[in-house]
């Protein structure tokens, strides 16, 4: 049996519509809460695939959050081994960082569901299995695109939403694991949040509740069109 290992920031910001396709393919997933729990204490080197998961922070906060810098280093250590990677958010954040790209505030916070607008090479990736079903954007900071990455999609509000590196690495700023049939939980979770930024609650939840069969359909076949991809590596080819 492979291993998943996801790092977490928030409880109910998890897997989503990811963790049972892993579940399915094998993989036995452990989530690590990266605040609290000792990184360092875990056999990375056993693991077949790291996520790294999005949180209400910033990937440069590790001044105001230490933690970060045993994130970071967990990263590196990753990236440096070529084995299969892929961030959502704050995860694809600490991605850019790692691989030297800048991340800082967009001065708006871009929250709701709307498609994405992929590039030449997005349209080749995985993501082309989105098409026009709207994903959940849920941030406020936003990622260069590191040397030697390949940028796949963006929206009007921010222009770079994913990127690759290799062919093992994907770096994604939108919440596609995101299952809206949860939302209350991100509704109560970020409450304050939502408040600060102005969004109607109502309208929110309306559009996930639009969004439940057909944007969890969408997300399942971008990650298994990826998962695919991954796992016809060899470890000599990952990169």
């Amino acid at each position: 049996m492979k291993t998943a290992i996801a790092l977490r920031h928030l409880h109910f910001e998890d897997l989503g519509t990811l963790e049972p396709l892993l579940t399915a393919r094998r993989y036995a997933v452990r989530y690590l809460d990266a605040p609290t729990d000792d990184l360092y204490a875990v056999d990375m080197a056993a693991a077949d695939l790291l996520v790294v998961l999005g949180g209400p922070i910033g990937a440069f906060d590790d001044h105001i959050y230490p933690f970060l810098r045993d994130e970071l280093a967990v990263v590196l250590q990753w990236l440096a081994s070529g084995r299969p990677l892929l961030g959502i958010c704050l995860g694809a954040q600490l991605i850019a960082r790692a691989l030297g790209a800048s991340v800082a505030s967009m001065d708006v916070k871009e929250i709701g569901f709307a498609p994405l607008t992929l590039t030449q090479k997005g349209e080749g990736s995985p993501l082309a299995a989105l098409g026009q079903t709207p994903v959940l954007h849920w941030h406020g900071d936003h990622f260069g695109i590191p040397d030697g990455a390949t940028r796949l999609a963006g929206t009007q509000t921010c222009a770079n939403q994913a990127f690759s590196k290799g062919r093992n690495v994907l770096a994604l700023q939108c919440h596609l694991e995101a299952n809206p049939r949860q939302i209350e939980r991100w509704l109560v979770g970020h409450a304050y949040e939502l408040v600060q930024a102005g969004i109607d609650l109502r309208a929110l939840r309306s559009q996930a509740q639009a969004l439940q069969s057909r944007l969890p359909q969408a997300a399942r076949a971008v990650f298994t069109a990826w998962l695919d991809e991954i796992e016809a590596l060899r470890p000599w080819e990952a990169s």
